[in-house]
């Protein structure tokens, strides 16, 4: 008897634990981190403030003065802001608000695999409307310009678009709960059009949650943050872990009508953002001017990295207005090329096991130095093959 155990929730049946393969590496480019560390004076003023922190005391569970400061930046009010133990703690209160047995959501796949999962874990029927995979000439890359026109018109920008007629039509049958919609998007670097989010707000009551994590590499007229105040069930989330090198830190937020910010503080777990990372934040958000150069430099960079991987032979890389770069060695077996690259002391993320990418690796940019060593390691190992 001693050695029975009742089974756990059926919806945990066939699900894979998250395992991003995060390996100790000479060049740690496979999670879309930040490459540098909290700018000297932002870290000298939190190492100041986090001294004075009560660590016997609970912190304040809204984290009240994190939320003042979020909506102070966007023109919001505090009842707008939601904070959250990271981005990935708000996508799980999200699925399970809007989410459940009997519910739908919709999923635009191939995008962030933690949408779909939450969905599932929580009983959610999870319909998929697949991007749709544009060819595109070899060595050729849509210019920023390109990516700021379509930031302001009714098309995205990238070689995944969204379906968009599709996902309209399905969505304007009225009895989806909540869909999500990265941009730009991971792992593809695609960025949806502010034009098409309002057509899709307009479109039914659905919940559309719009994961801006990597917002801050992309051209500022692709945030649709400006139309929380016109749009009810628009719900946009925002991260500290990239642009702000807070991703061992945990702090990610929502932006959204007061009515979903109430809905989800009625999941989310209490105390779950703690008292050292509500203080580092604050830290941030008072300096964020001195976060500005290095977002720029990782910009450059990124366009760099695409010229040169498209330079390569037998290499297909996907135009991106993220901090990352999804690529295909269209002559080489890609978990071969990542395998290598990690022999070689270069940590990039493997997506070639998936139906949606199928040969494709991800590699996240870093600063000039790790993105040239990343570059010859990835040309001596496609000479070899």
């Amino acid at each position: 008897m001693g050695q029975n155990l009742r089974p756990s929730n059926k919806n945990l049946e066939g699900v894979v634990p998250y395992d991003p393969k995060y390996l100790p590496a000479r060049l740690m480019l496979s999670a879309n981190e930040n490459p540098g560390s909290l700018p000297p004076a932002v870290a000298g003023s939190a190492i100041v403030a986090l001294s004075k922190v009560p660590m016997n005391r609970y912190p304040d569970p809204l984290a009240n003065d994190v939320r003042d400061l979020i909506a102070q930046q966007y023109g919001l009010a505090r009842e707008n802001v939601m904070v959250g133990n990271g981005g990935d703690e708000l996508l799980f209160n999200i699925a399970f608000a809007w989410g459940g047995p009997g519910r739908i959501m919709l999923d635009c796949p191939p995008t962030f695999s933690v949408y779909a999962s939450n969905a599932r874990l929580c009983g959610t029927t999870v319909l998929n409307i697949n991007r749709e995979l544009k060819s595109l000439e070899q060595g050729t890359a849509l210019p920023s310009s390109s990516a700021q026109q379509a930031a302001e018109s009714s098309s995205g920008y990238g070689a995944f678009p969204l379906n968009e007629e599709a996902v309209l039509e399905r969505v304007a049958q009225g009895d989806i709960d909540y869909l999500t919609i990265c941009s730009p998007n991971n792992p593809t670097g695609d960025l949806a059009s502010v034009g098409f989010i309002e057509r899709l707000l307009d479109a039914s009551d659905t919940l559309v949650v719009v994961d801006e994590a990597y917002e801050e590499f992309a051209p500022a007229a692709s945030s649709v943050v400006p139309l929380i105040e016109k749009h009810k069930n628009l719900a946009v989330l925002r991260t500290l872990s990239k642009a702000y090198s807070m991703a061992g830190v945990r702090l990610g937020y929502l932006l959204a009508n007061p009515e979903v910010i109430i809905e989800l503080q009625k999941v989310r777990q209490p105390y779950s953002v703690d008292s050292l990372s509500q203080t580092v934040a604050k830290e941030v958000f008072k300096f964020q001017e001195l976060f500005e150069a290095r977002t720029t430099m990782l910009i450059s960079e990124r366009d760099r990295v695409y010229e040169a991987l498209s330079a390569l032979d037998g290499v297909q890389a996907y135009p991106s207005a993220a901090n990352f770069i999804l690529f295909k060695p269209e002559g080489a077996d890609a978990a071969e090329v990542w395998q290598k690259l990690y022999d070689a002391g270069v940590l990039v993320r493997d997506f070639s096991a998936s139906i949606y990418t199928p040969n494709c690796l991800r590699v996240s940019i870093g600063i000039p130095e790790q993105n040239d060593s990343f570059l010859a390691t990835l040309a001596s190992i496609l000479e070899e093959d």
